[in-house]
């Protein structure tokens, strides 16, 4: 029986990336929902009259195009 041909693997490169552990892609990962949460409340849900930050309507107005591009109504 001839020898089998070895099969080499290519060395790894030093592209800078690092390995996240379970529990540290758990952090980023709840991080990230709760980021885009606020950011779904602010441009999405939050109208100025029944606002978490009072009745002021600054959120409202200063996000009120990008409410439109994204199909919520507000009016």
């Amino acid at each position: 029986m001839a020898n089998s041909p070895s099969v080499s693997l290519p060395a790894p490169s030093s592209t800078g990336t690092k390995a996240i552990s379970i529990s540290g892609g758990n952090k980023w990962l709840i991080a990230t929902v709760l980021i885009v949460a606020l950011l779904y409340y602010l441009i999405g849900v939050d109208e100025g009259a029944y606002s978490i930050f009072g009745k002021s309507m600054f959120i409202h107005e200063f996000v009120h195009d990008a409410r439109h591009f994204l199909g919520f109504p507000c009016h």
